[in-house]
This record gives structure tokens, C-alpha cells and sequence, in this order.
């Protein structure tokens, strides 16, 4: 069964006068989709999930990343939580064949008077963790998916030499431990 994954990090010094420089260092560290897709957007909510956002606008690509930023800054609030829903390219599999295409992720900052339920600063939403699971029953599953990890690993460890990052955290919606499902699948496949 599918599980959303995410990866959360706090940092050192986070305020509301350096959240949006840390939101666009992490726009900038993400390897945003070039095989096209929907355009990107960003969403502006202001004190928790519940509340209607401020502000949802589009963003065509290739979209410029200081554009989004401007955009933000007439919204800038301790209370407020900064989202672009973009996509990245990953390997995915149509019942038939294996190709690399578009999949959504959303990348957050949440000021310090968002409401949210692990407290972090940045997080960023990966989708289903089927897309770094291999599928014992698909041919080819484990060399397309190990470009997928590799692309993941690559950009946490990007995200990690920020500056001020005390820590990370990967994790599922449910709860379980992705490390531990990859490795279980990885020796059930062997």
C-alpha cells in the first residue's frame, strides 16, 4: 500500500525575516520537471491548513524562481505557510512500459506562527513512496527506481548543506520507517 513521504528540517535562526531567503534556496535545490506538465503554483495559507488560502497562482514554466519569491513577499507573515506545488522528472511505470515524466511534489515554509503539526521549517512533499519502491512483480522495477532514490538522496543531501540545518527528518504519513520498508522490499526482491 502507498504512503506519502516528506522530508522535514529544521533550522537555526528561522524567522520571519529569512523564512522566504530559505524558501527560495530550497526552490532553487529542487530539480524542477523540464519535460513540461502543469504549470507550477504557488498557494499561500495563512494560520493552518484549515484556513482558505490568501493566494494560488500559476506559474508557467519555465517559471522564474524570483517571481515566486515577489510574489510571496506581498504576503510575508509569521503566520503563513509558503507552497509550491511543482513536479520533478522521476521513472515511472504505465502498465506497459518505463518512462521518465513529470510527478508532483510540494515544496513548503511555514512561518513561525503557522500551526503545523511537527514544527518544522521547510518540508518538502514527495508523493507516493511507490515511486522509490521497487515492484518486485514489474521487470526493470529495481534499476529505475534505484535513479529514482538516487535522485532523492541527492537532493536531501543538498537541502542538508543549507546553512543553519540542525536537523532532517524522512518520513511516511503513517508513520512507518521508509528506510526500513525500502530495505525490507529490497530483500524481499533478491
Amino acid at each position: 500500500m502507498s504512503d506519502q513521504l516528506y522530508l522535514s528540517c529544521w533550522l537555526r535562526g528561522f524567522t520571519e525575516q529569512n523564512m522566504l531567503r530559505h524558501f527560495e534556496k530550497l526552490l532553487r535545490a529542487f530539480p524542477h520537471s523540464r519535460l513540461g506538465g502543469n504549470p507550477a503554483v504557488l498557494k499561500i495559507t495563512p494560520v493552518d491548513f484549515t484556513v482558505p488560502a490568501l493566494l494560488e497562482r500559476p506559474f508557467e514554466l519555465p517559471f522564474q524562481i524570483s517571481e515566486i519569491i515577489i510574489a510571496a513577499k506581498e504576503f510575508q507573515n509569521p503566520d503563513c505557510c509558503y507552497q509550491l506545488d511543482t513536479a520533478w522528472d522521476l521513472w515511472t511505470y504505465d502498465a506497459s512500459d518505463w518512462s521518465v515524466g513529470p510527478v508532483r511534489a510540494s515544496l513548503f515554509a511555514f512561518g513561525p506562527q503557522f500551526e503545523k503539526d511537527l514544527g518544522e521549517n521547510l518540508r518538502v512533499d514527495f508523493g507516493v513512496d511507490a515511486h522509490f519502491l521497487p515492484a518486485p512483480d514489474v521487470a526493470g522495477s529495481a534499476k529505475m527506481i534505484e535513479s529514482n532514490i538516487r535522485s532523492l538522496l541527492r537532493l536531501v543531501h543538498d537541502i542538508d548543506e543549507f546553512p543553519g540545518m540542525e536537523r532532517r527528518q524522512l518520513w511516511t504519513e503513517s508513520g512507518e520507517n521508509f528506510a526500513e520498508r525500502l530495505q525490507q522490499v529490497l530483500s524481499e526482491a533478491s
